[in-house]
């Protein structure tokens, strides 16, 4: 039996950040992972403002060269260009496998100790025996362990219901370091209540469509059209799937002194996509709840603590799943798509929220309730 404080299951970047929180504050930490880093992750790479800050609450500076910055982006629709602005909010991009090391050498070098490359075997509240039979104990236990969580299946029976979340599928096309104004691109039609990206990164790009994937039961052949429809061969690249858990909301994310975390916790933006700024910043708040409950000797009041901390997380995804509903209508995204390529003003109030720049907070009852009226009239107030 080896003992921690609290055991992390899961080393990307909710569990990760949790493990290096924890550290922080004094807590023994046990970090699992069945991959052994670096590893290939699909994932945009998409590293927004609001990312940015979650990071520098917990971490030390990150190696430079780390990710590519970029200030513009075009907003299209299919082959249609609806928008292409040039002075937006930064985001930078970033290759997954270079991140999530990055993250992970943090929690290791705080004192972490490293059971990457390790499976688990079986899984008891916050007891742990791993496939080669060394058993882990801790008092709180951390599932950060992704859209398949062990841990949220042995909690609730399954992690998420696999029609009603999303699922993505993307490509990466390695190249020669790209233009001195790299663009990324959005594409509002490639996917049924989704989108298309194509993000620039420092050796190349990465391509991809996500949806719910109830909506869009054929994802292979759309991808394939699409990336053809761009110029590449789909047989000649290598193509990746994954579910997205931004579809089926967890009205739990945790029992007792088992918390969830990122995307294990349905952590994720259903309009932008954005899964890894949720990821750091319930990796935080999870680790603080499980050090304020062992302080008080009361383990089990974890989730409690956890609840009050990630409320504010809730509430800014659940307006965003209102307005996905809004945007994403059949009946209505035609329209929102015609008013998103006539008014500048909706072109930058769509990339400030994808960049982290603007809160769904920001976005007050009648804010929603003008943008119902002007998809319902096709009515617009230009920039």
């Amino acid at each position: 039996m080896i003992t921690h404080d609290l055991v992390v299951i899961g080393a990307g970047p909710a569990g990760a950040t949790a493990a290096l929180r924890a550290r922080s504050l004094g807590l023994s930490v046990a970090l699992i992972d069945k991959a052994r880093f670096p590893r290939n992750k699909l994932c945009g790479g998409a590293i927004t403002g609001r990312c940015m800050a979650h990071l520098g609450d917990v971490y030390a500076a990150l190696p430079v060269g780390l990710w590519l910055d970029a200030a513009r982006v075009q907003i299209v629709a299919g082959g249609r260009v609806l928008a292409d602005l040039n002075d937006t909010p930064v985001i930078s991009y970033t290759m997954r496998c270079d991140f999530d090391v990055a993250l992970l050498a943090q929690a290791l070098s705080a004192g972490a100790q490293d059971f990457t490359g390790c499976r688990v075997g079986a899984l008891d509240g916050c007891s742990v025996v791993l496939e080669d039979g060394r058993r882990l104990q801790g008092q709180v236990l951390i599932g950060a362990d992704g859209v398949n969580s062990m841990v949220g299946r042995a909690l609730f029976g399954r992690a998420h219901d696999p029609d009603r979340i999303g699922f993505a599928l993307e490509a990466e096309v390695r190249a020669a370091p790209g233009p001195a104004d790299p663009v990324a691109v959005l594409d509002v039609t490639a996917a049924q209540w989704g989108y298309g990206w194509v993000f620039p990164k420092a050796g190349g790009l990465t391509l991809g469509i996500g949806g719910v994937h109830g909506r869009n039961p054929d994802m292979k052949a759309t991808f394939h059209a699409w990336l053809q429809a761009r110029g590449y061969d789909p047989a000649r690249l290598t193509i990746k799937g994954h579910h997205l858990p931004f579809g089926d909301p967890r009205p739990d994310s945790g029992r007792g002194a088992v918390l969830l975390a990122g995307d294990a916790a349905g952590l994720v933006d259903p309009i932008t996509g954005e899964g890894i700024a949720w990821a750091v910043k319930s990796g935080q708040l999870a680790a603080e709840a499980a050090a304020e409950a062992i302080a008080s000797g009361q383990a089990e009041a974890a989730m409690a603590g956890y609840v009050r901390r990630l409320r504010p997380v809730q509430v800014e995804l659940r307006r965003a799943r209102i307005l996905a509903r809004l945007i994403y209508h059949p009946l209505l995204q035609r329209r929102f798509i015609g008013l998103l390529a006539q008014s500048e003003r909706l072109q930058r109030r769509y990339f400030d929220l994808l960049a982290g720049k603007m809160d769904y907070a920001d976005l007050t009852l009648a804010s929603f309730a003008r943008l119902a009226w002007r998809m319902a009239t096709g009515r617009i107030r230009r920039a």
